[in-house]
This record gives structure tokens, sequence and C-alpha cells, in this order.
């Protein structure tokens, strides 16, 4: 067994600001238990003594191949279908009832447009998707697309395939909604195209959107600024604002909060659940 060297501070220090630089995610002092554990194996298999090797050979790297795989080591995973049932009630219960009653009231377009903005291997875009088909009323006369993004390619090409392992979907899901949604595959099981033609999925930087991305009725982001820094978070919120309907919803985690971040949310509470809505003629602070 090869056991990896420990981090120094400086090594730290250094691998703390490029990962920074990248994607935004925001190591600090006490994470060397992390970078040791994440980049620990990519050390071992790229043959580099030290961290800081490792850090010198992705920077002088030109392709960027070194220096994404670094990235999608530190960043987190850990991913089920449903996880924390609670915001799927809200979506089940609230907000997609009265979106429903929102546009057929309007005689608006029966669309619906959801980003689940850290969706890592794709669970929670597919729990979206089947929550969905579930509760919308006649879905196939109206246009859903569902997007999920993640900073790691590996976890968004795992997400376009929608293959998943006999324990990832029994982790969380019901075995009617395994029969309903998904087939057998070499082992597992693949999400059906039904689902899939209605799911897309694409490798993207939070904190480089493009400015022609799309509007969203509904976004998901969960578990992922909470390792951005503060002026980071006030970013990512103002951008993701900035894409999101009038009268739009923003859903993220249940310890997180925008309460010192953003003025352009409501925040809303039902049955014990936080969401935030999009506020009408507030401006993006300075980004």
């Amino acid at each position: 067994m090869t056991f990896a060297p420990e981090v120094t501070s400086q090594e730290l220090g250094l691998i703390a600001g490029y990962v920074r630089q990248l994607s935004g995610i925001d190591l600090d002092d006490s994470k060397g238990y992390l970078v040791e554990g994440r980049l620990g194996p990519l050390l071992a298999e790229m043959n580099c003594s030290s961290y800081l090797e490792l850090y010198q050979r992705a920077r002088a790297d030109g392709s960027g191949a070194l220096a994404d795989r670094l990235v999608d080591a530190i960043s987190t995973k850990e991913t089920s279908f449903f996880r924390d049932r609670t915001p799927f009630e809200l979506l089940r219960m609230k907000l997609l009832p009265e979106y429903v009653r929102r546009v057929e009231e309007s005689g608006g377009l029966r669309r619906l447009h959801v980003w689940s903005a850290a969706s890592s291997t794709g669970q929670e875009a597919y729990s979206i998707a089947m929550l969905i088909d579930e509760c919308l009323p006649h879905p196939a006369t109206w246009q859903v697309g569902i997007l999920g993004t993640d900073i790691s390619e590996p976890a968004v090409a795992r997400a376009r395939a929608g293959v998943y392992s006999q324990q990832e979907v029994t982790k969380g899901l019901s075995q009617d909604q395994v029969r309903r949604y998904f087939t057998p595959h070499e082992g597992g099981w693949q999400v059906c195209e039904e689902l899939k033609e209605r799911t897309f999925f694409r490798q993207i930087n939070l904190m480089e959107l493009p400015p022609e991305w799309g509007i969203f009725d509904l976004v998901f982001c969960r578990n992922v600024a909470i390792y951005f820094s503060l002026e980071n978070r006030t970013r990512l919120f103002d951008r993701i604002a900035d894409h999101l309907r009038p009268g739009g919803s923003l859903i993220i985690g249940s310890t997180e909060s925008l309460h010192g971040i953003s003025e352009r949310y409501r925040m809303q509470r039902e049955s014990g659940a936080t969401f935030y809505q999009l506020e009408a003629g507030v401006v993006a602070s300075a980004k």
C-alpha cells in the first residue's frame, strides 16, 4: 500500500489558491486532511514525490487536463436519488402545483425549465425528472427541460450515460420507481429514454457562466456554495438570479442561508422547508 505524504502549509496554500482560481472552491488552512485524502491517489498515479510537484506539473500542463483532474478530485460528489426528501416534497406539494396553476390561469405556454446546478453524477436531476413525471398533469402536453451541470467532466459523462448500480438505485428509490424509470443494464440499471429525452447535462464552472445561459423557472443549488468564499457565494447567487424567471424559485441546502449574501431573493417557508423566490426589481450587487 502506498501512503500519501503529508501536505505542508506552503503546498496547501499553493493548491488552495490554484483550486480557488480554477473553480471558486475555497480550501482554508484546516483542509490539509482533505487535500491528502483527495489528491493522494492522483499524486501516486502521476508519480509525483510531493504535492508541490503535482501543483507545478498542473500549472505547466498547457492542455489543462491535469488541472481538470485536480479539481475533479477535490470537488465533492456525494449524492443519491432524492437525497434529503424535504426539497422534493416541497416541489411536489407546493412549488409544482402553484407553478401549474399560474400557467393555466394566465394561459401561458406549458413550459417548465429546471436547473440542477451541482448535479454530480446525475441523481438529483433524474430525481426531479421522475417527480415531475409523477406529479405534472398531462406531462406529455408540457415542454419540460431539466439541465444538470457540474464542474467534473467525468461526473457529467456518467450522468449522461444514466447507468447506476443496484446499490445506487435502491438508495432513495422505491421498487415501483425502479421498474417504471429504469431498465436492466449489465448488472445495474439504466435510466429510461423517456427521462433522458428531457434531462440534459453539461460541464460548467459556476463561476464562469456564459452570458447566454438560459432562463429557468426553478433552480436547485444545494450544498455547493458552502465550499465558496463569501465573495464567491455572492457572485454565484447573483448570477443564478440573472437566470431565474420572475417569480422563479431557488432551493439551496438545508443548512444554507442567503442571509447577508444576496438581497435579490425573498425567503419563504412552507411546512418546515425553506426556499427563495426572486424579488422583482432588485438589481445585482457589484460583481
